[in-house]
């Protein structure tokens, strides 16, 4: 099973009010999938490990410009309090992008069982 990180909105996937993430890349991703949502999975350091969240699986996958984001996305994308305008500059500022870049929007769900606290 492949990993996906979510280092950026670790507690919102943690507290499952995300189900949603655009992506650079994941085009050949395929609803069915199952993945681990992982706290990060690149740019570890030595001897750091992978810290697994949970399952989700991949309801649907899209490719979509970044900046055609609506409210009810940046809600899902776990950012309620964000306009479309914010996330788009959030988005663009992490990872390098421009407003009219071609992104992967990945719908999922939580498969596995909520974690205690």
């Amino acid at each position: 099973m492949r990993n996906i990180s979510f280092s950026l909105t670790e507690s919102r996937v943690r507290d499952r009010s995300k189900t949603v993430t655009r992506r650079s890349g994941w085009r050949l991703l395929r609803p069915g999938e199952r993945l681990n949502a992982c706290v990060k999975c690149m740019g570890l350091k030595k001897g750091e490990k992978i810290q697994k969240i949970c399952v989700i699986e991949v309801v649907s996958v899209i490719q979509v410009r970044l900046s055609d984001i609506d409210k009810n996305d940046c809600v899902r994308e776990g950012f309620p309090d964000m306009s479309p305008q914010e996330f788009v500059d959030f988005f663009c500022k992490e990872m390098k992008c421009k407003p009219d870049a071609i992104v992967t929007r990945i719908e999922f769900k939580y498969v596995s069982p909520k974690e205690s606290t």
